[in-house]
């Protein structure tokens, strides 16, 4: 009789074995299915984030340094220089920003009633210089709006425009378009320029900002080539910082050591740091559930290959008279070892056959169900978390500043999980393999085995 037709017969004649051993290769399919469908959609929405957000390397004074140095005059790296190394083609953007102090001239006067230092005139603020106004982070996660007029942009380099949040605008009566007039940063020189009013903005903060304690009110936008023009005495355009948008957090490495490259020296005194922090908060959960779904299907992959030759063995031990009669009828035992292989595999291909029809919806229902908890419960920290006093680092309550959440980098809650072929032959081929190793060990024991000793010895 046919091999095949045998195990057909066998498979049928066996029917709880086969469901058996069908239930099994359903589970182990199933679980090794869902987790490389969760893996697979979990980097997919993760590689999606980092597009989205990107990684930002920032440009800054390293302080340890200088206090190492004893140096106390804060280095500064000059604006061409910032071009230069902003041309990467690893950058997709880059922005900088320095700051001076500057007096309201023409009868216009700052917001606050309290003055930004001791000493200081009522109508003396800070201007800060910038290439780019729109990526600034106030405007570019959209607590800042701008209400009329253009952003500051590179093409505004040798322009004296100037961007006024408009509670300024409003009580020296500014629109776009009118003219402010500026003085340099000492506030007995007699420098002064006068500046068009290219935009007003709206920062919905009363809170003083944490470095510089200047009100929101009171904060200025120039070129930062125009604040070099209004103070000229402190040398070329220069700024103390900077940041670089990458569109790939993975060149990092690469990015520093061309920059390090095109600076030089110039960079001495300043460190570059790699801030992907929005992209971990958003991306946290996606990683928690992928641990869990690996964890599980090897799990179950390797309790599910134990339960197969498991099976396959008791199998083996039942059918020992079968085999020892049809090898003494002259069956070629390849025969015999190809209908155990034939038996397992077609349990094999059915039971992956059904799952692959079910995987995706359940996989899709069970991959929302857990990152929902996880990015819940991220949320939930997020949330709790309270920044430091004012005036205070924190750092001796047990806040460390750098651990703030970033805004606008919720975590992810949603995936979406598609079943490709690709998925779908990884998962064949477990099933596959699982089905091989559970012939193997029958396929062992009748190769080794004889007639007379089956049966004399019988089962």
């Amino acid at each position: 009789m046919n091999f095949i037709k045998r195990a057909a017969l066998s498979l049928r004649a066996r029917a709880a074995r086969t469901l058996i051993t069908f239930g099994t290769f359903a589970v182990v399919s199933a679980m090794v299915l869902g987790g490389v469908l969760i893996t697979s959609a979990t980097a997919e929405a993760g590689e999606e984030a980092k597009r989205e957000v990107g990684a930002e390397v920032s440009l800054e004074v390293d302080i340890e340094a200088m206090a190492a140095g004893g140096s106390l005059q804060a280095p500064a790296i000059g604006v061409d220089t910032v071009d230069r190394i902003g041309d990467s083609p690893l950058v997709e953007r880059y922005n900088y920003q320095s700051f001076n102090g500057t007096r309201l001239l023409g009868g216009a006067g700052i917001v606050s009633d309290t003055p930004l230092f001791a000493d200081a005139p009522d109508d003396y603020t800070l201007v800060h210089g910038v290439l780019d106004s729109s990526l600034l982070p106030g405007f570019a996660d959209g607590g800042w709006r701008l209400l009329s007029g253009e952003p500051i942009t590179a093409a505004d380099r040798d322009r004296d425009v100037v961007l006024v949040e408009e509670r300024l605008a409003r009580q020296n009566g500014l629109a776009v378009g009118d003219t402010l007039t500026l003085s340099e940063n000492d506030p007995a020189g007699d420098r002064q320029a006068e500046f068009t009013v290219g935009g007003i903005y709206r920062n919905p903060s009363d809170e003083p900002d944490p470095e510089f304690r200047q009100e929101p009110a009171d904060r200025l936008f120039i070129p930062a080539e125009a604040l070099s023009r209004l103070n000229p005495e402190e040398g070329p355009a220069s700024v103390r910082s900077a940041t670089f948008r990458l569109g790939d957090p993975a060149t990092f490495a690469e990015f520093e050591s061309s920059a390090r490259e095109i600076a030089g020296p110039e960079l001495d005194g300043f460190r570059l740091g790699l801030n992907d922090r929005a992209v971990a908060q958003m991306t946290g959960p996606l990683e928690s559930i992928a641990t869990t779904a690996t964890a599980t299907m090897w799990l179950i992959g390797v309790a599910g290959a134990g339960v197969l030759c498991l099976l396959a063995a008791l199998a083996v031990r039942q059918r020992r008279r079968e085999f020892g009669v049809l090898l003494a009828m002259g069956e070629r035992r390849w025969r015999l070892v190809a209908q155990q292989a034939t038996e397992t595999l077609v349990v094999a291909v059915l039971a992956v056959g059904l799952v692959s029809v079910v995987a995706e919806s359940a996989t899709q229902r069970a991959g929302a169900a857990l990152l929902s908890g996880e990015a819940s419960a991220a949320q939930r920290e997020i949330d709790s978390w309270e920044p430091p006093a004012p005036g205070s680092t924190g750092l001796g309550e047990g806040i460390d500043p750098d651990d703030a959440p970033v805004e606008n980098a919720d975590p992810i809650d949603e995936i979406t999980v598609r079943l490709d072929p690709a998925a779908l032959a990884t998962v064949a081929g477990v099933g596959l393999g699982l089905g091989a190793l559970a012939t193997a060990i029958p396929a062992a024991a009748v190769l080794r085995l004889s007639p007379r000793t089956i049966l004399t010895k019988g089962s």
